[in-house]
């Protein structure tokens, strides 16, 4: 049962608003399928954003040892915060699962988590807690306030920032494929390239023409987009992956390349792993942070291997 947890310490965090909607009406199948599978345990729904973040915290310190996630990208992330600070993770022996039911949930693809509810509620079954790693950032909030959190799928800052904050306008009724194509193609023909000041571990220090610059733990980002083929969110280092000074043109002929998993092939585009991320402009450059928005450069960006475990197959 839920890799051996006793039902008294499982917990649900579910967010009906996740996928435009869907999940809250998908969340009473899901819920039964669940208690048939697992037994009796509260839940949690949430109302708004930081409501995911506040039931996790208060939820780890009272000592639930499995949370489980029912949303997309965006609730996982208040999740990891809300079960983590500076010393590692709020409860003693906490672990997260993650059913999927979210617009993008590009990180589950990484983790090999089923799409379908019904393989997820079976991985909670069958799969068991294993270390993952997370990424520690520190940056301005919108108010220029130092912020910090972790993310455990990608941070990007350049267009991938201009394509959430599109996203999160707009809303996502084309479901997490189109809705990101489509504020992709759009910011793409708005948007202009961006020079960054980047640091890799100290050993990469330059200043490049960017479209995007992504910090990877997992491969996928903004609806399936595999921006770091190479990522692995165990290994304890990131893929950074910038896009660099290409044509609009170029962009548009290799946009397929970045769906394939093969944007290594391009000529402009640089691959690097490290383990500290430093990134500045003297221009405006948004954050993207696992598909959610929430300030600009200067940037800090710190590996935290093996920061919290996940329910894995």
């Amino acid at each position: 049962m839920a890799s051996g947890y006793p039902v008294g310490e499982i917990v649900f965090i579910v967010n009906p608003n996740a996928a435009m909607g869907a999940a809250g009406k998908q969340w009473p199948r899901i819920e039964a399928l669940c208690r048939k599978r697992l037994g009796d345990f509260p839940c949690r729904i949430t109302s708004g954003p930081g409501d995911a973040r506040k039931f996790a915290c208060r939820e780890a310190q009272k000592g639930s040892r499995l949370i489980v996630c029912v949303g997309g990208d965006g609730t996982l992330n208040e999740i990891v915060n809300g079960v983590m600070n500076d010393q590692g993770p709020v409860g003693d022996d906490v672990a997260v699962g993650f059913i999927p039911v979210g617009t993008g949930c590009d990180f589950r693809r990484t983790l090999s988590i089923p799409r379908d509810p019904l393989g997820a509620v079976e991985l909670l079954v069958k799969g068991r807690a294993q270390s993952v790693d997370l990424g520690r950032l520190a940056f301005l909030d919108h108010e220029g306030r130092r912020s910090v959190r972790y993310f455990h799928n990608v941070t990007s800052f350049g267009l991938g920032g201009e394509v959430d904050e599109r996203v999160n306008r707009k809303g996502r009724n084309m479901g997490g494929f189109f809705s990101f194509l489509k504020a992709t193609l759009i910011s793409l023909l708005l948007y202009n390239k961006k020079r960054i000041h980047l640091r890799v571990d100290g050993a990469f220090d330059e200043t490049v023409v960017t479209w995007n610059i992504a910090v990877a733990n997992g491969k996928y980002h903004g609806g399936g987009m595999c921006i770091a083929p190479g990522a692995d969110a165990t290994d304890g280092v990131f893929d950074v992956t910038i896009l660099g000074d290409l044509s609009l043109a170029e962009i548009v002929y290799h946009l397929p390349k970045l769906y394939s998993g093969r944007i290594g092939e391009v000529k402009k585009v640089r691959s690097l792993t490290g383990r500290r991320i430093e990134a500045f402009s003297e221009q405006r450059v948004l954050l993207d942070v696992d598909g959610e928005q929430p300030g600009l450069l200067p940037v800090r960006i710190d590996m935290a291997p093996g920061a919290l475990r996940f329910i894995l197959p």
